[in-house]
């Protein structure tokens, strides 16, 4: 007889700015509790550890989309099967780039950045990104987050004790280049956050947004699924009301792992 957990897909969690692979430590877990073989992939410049990585902030500095996606493909490629991708913030949109090249069973996108095409610009993002863009001379360097920056884009719906906590725990410097890439993709045809929308073949996406969140609220999330409309490929959208872009590392994470379970079981996977 088969070993039921033999047919589940591996599962890959992608990490954004500002955080690093083990703010995914939970989900892990959790997912290992449910028969998946579940990991954590790093971006170039990653240490072992938050710490680690926080005494070396140079290792993060200048990489952009392309070598980050790039870093994680080769780390897919080490997988015997197509694994299914969970993202969260950039790592939501790099999620996206690696299953339109179609280097993926599925992927679920939370609180993604935007992806090429996304034109709207909501005052809270653009608040959340200007400690980077702010100064162009950021481009190549790895940007810190000071408390109150991180409580406004990242911890804007939890009480002041937690967003201390989380800004402690998971907080770490996050290289500037992806950011201007962003952006500046509306102005560059061969843009880094370019992602194959139309791609009929791929797996099935869900695209999750944080209602409260700053620093990619609900219209970014909903235009980046209307970028989708001509693909026959599963796309599917759902919002957690009162969340923030924290929501995949504070009190309440794990409700949204077990709707992206759910979700994973309701598309065989």
């Amino acid at each position: 007889m088969s070993n039921p957990a033999s047919s589940k897909p591996p599962i890959v969690f992608v990490h954004g700015l500002w955080l690093h692979a083990e703010s995914w430590h939970r989900w892990v877990d959790f997912f290992r509790q449910q028969g998946y073989d579940a990991r954590a992939a790093s971006w170039p410049g990653d240490a072992a550890t938050t710490e680690e990585t926080r005494r070396n902030p140079v290792a993060l500095a200048g990489h952009g989309v392309t070598e980050i996606a790039d870093h994680i493909a080769r780390q897919l490629q080490a997988i015997d099967r197509p694994a299914v991708l969970i993202g969260h913030s950039f790592g939501g949109l790099l999620v996206q780039n690696l299953l339109g090249r179609k280097l993926a069973a599925a992927a679920i996108a939370i609180d993604p950045a935007p992806i090429k095409g996304v034109m709207e610009l909501p005052l809270s993002a653009l608040k959340s990104v200007f400690p980077v863009l702010g100064n162009p001379l950021n481009y190549g360097r790895a940007v810190p987050l000071t408390e109150a920056q991180f409580r406004f884009g990242f911890a804007n719906a939890v009480p002041a004790a937690e967003a201390r906590a989380l800004y402690e725990r998971y907080a770490m410097p996050a290289p500037g280049r992806p950011l201007f890439q962003a952006a500046t993709a509306t102005f560059n045809p061969r843009a880094a956050t370019r992602v194959n929308v139309d791609n009929a073949d791929r797996g099935p996406l869900l695209l999750v947004a944080g209602g409260s969140d700053n620093t990619v609220p609900p219209v970014l999330v909903k235009s980046t699924l209307a970028r989708y409309a001509k693909s026959q490929a599963v796309t599917e959208y759902k919002e957690f009301a009162g969340r923030g872009h924290s929501l995949v590392i504070d009190s309440g994470w794990q409700e949204l792992a077990e709707y992206c379970l759910a979700w994973l079981k309701s598309r065989q996977l």
